[in-house]
């Protein structure tokens, strides 16, 4: 008992603090204290091994193998002979340090959980057909008026005009208008339904498919803020083909192992639970860091957002590698999104207007420097616009 207590209260004698922090610098890319990564869990390696052994191993772990050491030699052998790094810089006092870090992590407050909320995508209520929906109401209550006044006409004189008629004065006044001037109310009636259908309908046909703010819910709560924003990943890394092709491509879940294969825990827990989706989806074993062999894979089902119409052309290789756009002049803010909402209308209008203000990029484009020059000269400009090289003609989003 007592050879089994010594190693853990001469531990407890070193500083767990510093150990943190050189296990940080120097371990916590291929161990963890619990779990396995690259190396072995190594809670419980100061019981396991001798003091002077793991002195000997960390700090030259090949000298220890060709020495013929079993110990060495079996634990190369049980990880595929891939070679631990060497840390001859580590004194036996900084090893120590490490070891009573293990064996005894200073203890930390937990951290409450903060539960990302996404942003409120505030999408105004669609109040632009309410004239005309008023309009064309008006006009067919006047239609129905004069129909139903030019059908009971006989009558109402005939009541009218008797001694102790039921009909009011106003009344029959107004009645007598509508009668005389059945042309005039008439005309005026065609002319607004005429006019609030033509609100109405073309009004609402002209935004069909604009579905600026849609935001739909994930299979996966993805964070392009804690992504793009806060780690500053490049928006190609992941949508790699929007330098090379028409389309943008959603990433594969083989492009997330490229990073959570190391990064098996998110910030809280439920984040830990989204990463443990696409352990799911492309069969992972988070406990050996290794692929389930034979694992049949799920898609993951991921809602498109920015949906073009079928009849119009766009390339993103064009716009991302000739044009230089950036992500973020159709796409808005991704950086600061939680969950990916629709920012722009991406209407024809918006892009025209886009080809009328964004300049060529000619600096540094030798192969179309002629042409460039040419349309300079044509338009008594140094500075060109798409639009002047052909970007509002038709056929170049219709063909």
């Amino acid at each position: 008992l007592v050879a089994l207590l010594l190693p853990i209260f001469s531990l407890s004698a070193q500083d767990a603090k510093v150990g943190k922090t050189l296990f940080n610098t120097n371990c916590a890319a291929c161990h963890k204290l619990d779990a396995r990564l690259v190396g072995p869990a190594l809670s419980g390696v100061a019981q396991k091994y001798d003091k002077e052994w793991l002195y000997k191993w960390i700090k030259d772990n090949e000298a220890l193998r060709k020495s013929g050491d079993k110990k060495a030699i079996k634990i190369y052998e049980e990880y595929n002979k891939v070679a631990m790094q060497a840390f001859p810089n580590l004194s036996n006092s900084d090893i120590d340090n490490i070891l009573a870090y293990i064996e005894n992590p200073p203890k930390e407050e937990p951290k409450k959980e903060q539960v990302a909320v996404a942003p409120v995508v505030k999408v105004e209520a669609d109040n632009s057909h309410v004239v005309g929906i008023i309009l064309f109401a008006v006009g067919l209550l006047l239609v129905l008026m004069l129909i139903f006044l030019h059908s009971v006409r006989g009558a109402f004189y005939r009541l009218n005009d008797q001694e102790n008629s039921p009909i009011s004065v106003e009344i029959a006044q107004v009645v007598r208008f509508f009668l005389r001037n059945n042309k005039f109310v008439g005309a005026l009636a065609l002319v607004l339904v005429i006019g609030g259908a033509k609100d109405i309908w073309y009004g609402g046909l002209m935004v069909v498919g604009v579905d600026k703010g849609y935001q739909p819910i994930q299979p996966i709560a993805f964070s392009h803020k804690l992504h793009a924003g806060e780690n500053k990943i490049d928006c190609n890394y992941c949508h790699s083909s929007a330098r090379q092709s028409k389309h943008a491509g959603v990433p594969s879940a083989n492009v997330c192992m490229n990073c959570h294969k190391l990064v098996q825990e998110g910030q809280s827990e439920a984040g830990t639970k989204e990463i443990a989706k696409i352990y799911d989806a492309i069969g992972f074993d988070k406990a050996t860091s290794s692929y389930i062999e034979g694992y049949e894979e799920k898609p993951i089902k991921w809602v498109k957002i920015h949906d073009l119409q079928d009849f119009v052309y766009f390339n993103h290789s064009q716009h991302v590698n000739v044009g230089k756009i950036e992500c973020q002049t159709c796409h808005g803010p991704i950086q600061e999104m939680e969950e990916v909402y629709q920012y722009a209308d991406l209407t024809m209008g918006w892009c025209i207007n886009c080809h009328r203000e964004t300049e060529v990029q000619t600096k540094k484009n030798p192969y179309y420097k002629k042409v460039h020059d040419q349309l300079a000269k044509k338009y008594n400009t140094d500075k060109l616009t798409v639009s002047m090289i052909g970007g509002l003609e038709c056929g170049k989003c219709h063909y």
